[in-house]
């Protein structure tokens, strides 16, 4: 599957993810596969209502297998939540008064802040089509609730388990503009290397009559080292595109790379033509 490796570090740590009667076992499938994106791996299951263990749920965690064969269930809401210090209950409703409610920026630097202080932690997602009851939101210590377009809030679990741990993940990154792989070094071209490209480009256009009339030549040059000038190439960009034209200069349509030496094809092509005459 493409993105994993198993050479690199698995996360496994931070809050559980608490599911109350989830009902498809695709969709805690679906969980799993969020979960493990973003290095969450406590998956806990109230009264799931398909059962457990299911093959729906491991097939569509695509590899998260580590998550779905760790998944604990749970009879009651309560006993899931029994040994954790503090909960978030996640809702689209307005709660008036209820509790406090927070973003999930808000909710997810809560959660790593007592995380790292040893707590134990939780997040309760409530059923696919209705969501937590207010009985079940009352067990938890504070509210989260996402920013979405309020004449269509409705987000399926799978989603909002992502959104969370998304928030999760971006806690542990030093900046904000961290990203896990950076692109491969280059060193910049040389002028000597920047030189070769003009000077490639120049006679391969030469010997095509580009320049014309000749009194134009001088500006076209210019504007031309001016394009080749601007997108500051590194080294092995200059030569890639030092291979394109020289292979434009020595292939054609007719007879391509691959085809046999463009020389003996012309020769073909022109003994071919003598034949007609």
């Amino acid at each position: 599957m493409a993105g994993t490796n198993s050479e690199r570090k698995l996360l496994t740590e931070g809050p559980a993810i608490i599911l109350v009667h989830p009902q498809l076992g695709e969709n805690i499938g679906m969980v799993a596969r969020a979960m493990a994106n973003f290095g969450l791996a406590e998956l806990r299951l109230v009264s799931p209502r398909d059962g457990w263990p299911s093959e729906k749920a491991r097939s569509a965690a695509s590899r998260a297998d580590h998550v779905i064969d760790a998944a604990k269930v749970y009879e009651t809401l309560p006993e899931a939540i029994a040994d954790l210090n503090f909960v978030y209950a996640t809702t689209a409703r307005d709660r008036y008064g209820y509790k406090p409610v927070r973003s999930p920026l808000v909710a997810a630097e809560t959660l790593r802040s007592r995380f790292s202080a040893g707590e134990a932690t939780g997040i309760l997602f409530g059923r696919e089509r209705t969501g937590l009851t207010n009985e079940e939101v009352a067990l938890a210590d504070e509210i989260v609730t996402f920013p979405v377009n309020p004449a269509f809030a409705s987000l399926n679990l799978a989603q909002a388990v992502l959104l969370m741990s998304y928030e999760w993940m971006k806690t542990s990154m030093a900046a904000p503009d961290e990203t896990s792989f950076q692109a491969l070094p280059q060193s910049a071209a040389t002028k000597e290397e920047l030189q070769g490209l003009f000077d490639h480009v120049e006679e391969a256009l030469e010997a095509r009559g580009y320049f014309r009339p000749d009194a134009k030549k001088p500006k076209l040059v210019d504007n031309l080292r001016a394009v080749l000038t601007r997108p500051g190439f590194t080294a092995s960009e200059i030569r890639l595109v030092r291979g394109v034209i020289s292979s434009l200069d020595r292939f054609t349509r007719e007879a391509p790379r691959g085809a046999g030496a463009p020389e003996n094809s012309r020769a073909k092509k022109a003994d071919d033509a003598g034949d007609d005459n």
